[in-house]
């Protein structure tokens, strides 16, 4: 039989941007939040991101704020 190899993958841990520089989340930035969408207007995971619980949080509230304000999209018009 075939031994199975341990295959681990190390990568980065990311920093969170706004942990490192203080930037403040603000749902009139639309330069800021578009850069934590997808094409498809979905938010970006954490995961994906690099940003900490917090502010991943404070991220979404505000996309969801500047959403309901008619400054970013719900979805993508065809």
């Amino acid at each position: 039989m075939e031994e199975k190899k341990d295959k681990r993958f190390f990568t980065k841990k990311k920093v969170c941007k706004f942990c490192s520089e203080p930037v403040k989340i603000d749902y009139k930035d639309h330069d800021l939040l578009s850069s934590f969408i997808t094409e498809r207007r979905k938010i970006v995971p954490r995961r994906s991101s690099g940003l900490c619980a917090r502010h991943q949080r404070v991220l979404a509230s505000a996309i969801k704020r500047a959403r309901i304000m008619a400054l970013l999209p719900f979805t993508v018009l065809h």
